[in-house]
């Protein structure tokens, strides 16, 4: 099946063809429809870049394996030959419309990169730990990104980063200090996301910022990281309603913002939930789950027409809202039967729930094709 721009492409050249534009209009459309382009993975692609990591992974251990019988010159040539051979070809292919390829080259110089600091750093005894590897894999990575303009390289630095936030986040490195320093790459990788065209990266880093908070959280137990969550995520939900094309024109996220605002809104009311579930006094907790069914009714009226996936972030919130409400309000009141009775009664709701909402999301379009 063809694209959706190939087909406006097709539509453009029969519109030129019948008289209906001029040749200047036909050009602007379909400079537009160029630059405006989603460059989805196909299966191919995906297969590429899985060879790609496979194939970098596959040298890298063998040089690995072999490292002492190996040279020391040999070795440190070898290593620079595979990211020099993977950068300078992906971008040959590249401009011989082999894209996939090109990228998955990229893709194996990147890891080779990474590869050669551990094993450089161990030659030469060099100075430094894990972390301090994984933040120049990443900052050398984020390079190559800008100067190849490279989607899936941005990516790759983003998941690096991330994997430096997770390891750090959850003490792997006996670190001292909380990794405020993902802030600083975050918003750096962010603007580097607009210049290679990645739209997948800056999905990705919000939902990282998430994280973060989330670790922030659980470091300090303070609810000064959850309630400017939830303010700024319902802000944010509001203005991508209510002044959509200015907001999705400016952080390009296809407008899939009301999805990570309602993430951040649930993420910041469960924060509240957890930290006030041990108390006596349930009046807090009862206020936060109220706010938070509140705040999934009003994303689903608002957002949930358009937005299928916004509709199933707001149903698995309903389904953990009913969850924590038993738990921490209901629990002691009812005998194992009761908790089965209960469960199959909050499940059976959840699913009425489901299908008359999805029904109601339906309606408008079967009634535009009766029309």
């Amino acid at each position: 099946m063809a694209s959706y721009s190939s087909r406006v492409r097709a539509d453009i050249t029969r519109w030129l063809q019948a008289g209906l534009i001029d040749a200047s209009t036909a050009d602007a459309l379909t400079r537009d429809v160029e630059a405006n382009e989603r460059k989805s993975l196909s299966f191919g692609s995906i297969l590429a870049m899985m060879a790609a990591l496979l194939f970098g992974a596959a040298v890298l251990i063998f040089v690995a394996a072999n490292w002492e019988a190996i040279p020391r010159l040999a070795r440190v040539a070898a290593l620079f030959a595979i990211i020099f051979a993977g950068y300078v070809g992906g971008a040959v292919l590249k401009t011989r419309d082999h894209a996939a390829i090109g990228e998955a080259l990229w893709i194996v110089a990147a890891a080779a990169f990474g590869g050669s600091i551990a094993l450089i750093g161990q030659m030469y005894h060099l100075s430094g730990d894990e972390a301090s590897a994984l933040i120049t894999w990443g900052a050398g990575t984020a390079l190559a990104a800008v100067a190849l303009r490279s989607n899936p390289l941005t990516v790759a630095s983003v998941g690096i980063a991330d994997a430096w936030l997770f390891l750090r986040g959850f003490d792997y490195f006996r670190r001292t200090e909380f990794p405020h320093l993902f802030v600083v790459m975050a918003i750096g990788l962010f603007a580097i996301s607009f210049w290679t065209r990645s739209q997948a990266a800056r999905h990705l880093i919000i939902l990282s910022v998430i994280f973060y908070l989330v670790l922030l959280f659980t470091e300090y137990e303070t609810l000064q990281v959850a309630v400017p969550l939830i303010v700024v995520s319902a802000l944010l939900f509001a203005a991508a309603i209510f002044a959509a094309e200015p907001v999705d024109g400016v952080l390009q996220l296809g407008g899939r913002l009301p999805l990570h605002a309602l993430i951040g809104f649930l993420t910041g009311l469960a924060m509240i939930q957890f930290e006030l579930a041990g108390d006596s006094n349930n009046s807090g907790f009862g206020i936060a789950s109220a706010i938070a069914l509140a705040g999934i009714v009003a994303a689903i009226v608002l957002g949930g027409r358009e937005s299928r996936g916004l509709r199933w972030v707001a149903y698995a919130g309903f389904a953990f809202e009913l969850a924590i409400i038993y738990v921490v309000m209901l629990q002691s009141m009812l005998d194992t039967a009761g908790f089965f009775l209960a469960a199959a009664v909050l499940l059976g709701l959840l699913a009425l729930v489901i299908l008359r909402v999805e029904k109601r999301m339906r309606l408008p379009s079967v009634e535009g094709a009766a029309a």
